[in-house]
């Protein structure tokens, strides 16, 4: 493990000697990932990306790119852009990055399944801030607001979110 790594353990993520609480997949862990499964895939992956809502929070990492208004992520195994930020209009199915709660206003992309995705395999694993306490995610590692906007400006270009 490196230094830089984001390491979930069952009780929660350590990174740069902290530790923080962290929610995942409604679908536990799972070396079998698969659209819609609810899971967060076992496994190590590169975090490749970092967008922020710049109406609510200030630029977290130099790095970091704006979501405006019509950026989506898709989601759709039809969809040539699988797994991809697209923007609207968008004639697939896609989640909207520019939500109205605050759940997506800092995001951390890991590489999973990513920039060549296999259809199918599962889309938008990110890292985000949570709904709540040991309210779970879609197959994505959450914490609490405050954490996540620590952790993110100390990411580094090899930082890894380390799933075992």
């Amino acid at each position: 493990m490196k230094p830089s790594d984001l390491v979930v353990t069952p009780s929660g993520l350590r990174f740069m000697g902290r530790r923080f609480p962290r929610t995942i997949g409604r679908g536990g862990l799972t070396d079998r990932k698969a659209e819609g499964d609810m899971a967060t895939p076992r496994g190590v992956h590169r975090i490749v990306g970092m967008l922020y809502r710049p109406d609510r929070i200030a630029k977290p990492a130099d790095w970091a790119l704006p979501i405006g208004p019509r950026d989506l992520w898709s989601d759709d195994v039809r969809d040539e852009d699988y797994n991809m930020m697209v923007r609207a209009p968008h004639a697939f199915s896609h989640e909207h990055l520019r939500r109205a709660d605050p759940m997506y206003d800092l995001i951390l992309i890991t590489d999973w399944n990513w920039p060549y995705a296999v259809k199918g395999r599962g889309s938008a694993i990110f890292i985000h801030q949570w709904r709540g306490k040991g309210r779970p995610t879609a197959g994505c590692v959450a914490f609490r607001r405050d954490h996540l906007q620590w952790i993110a400006p100390r990411i580094r270009p090899d930082s890894r979110l380390v799933i075992a």
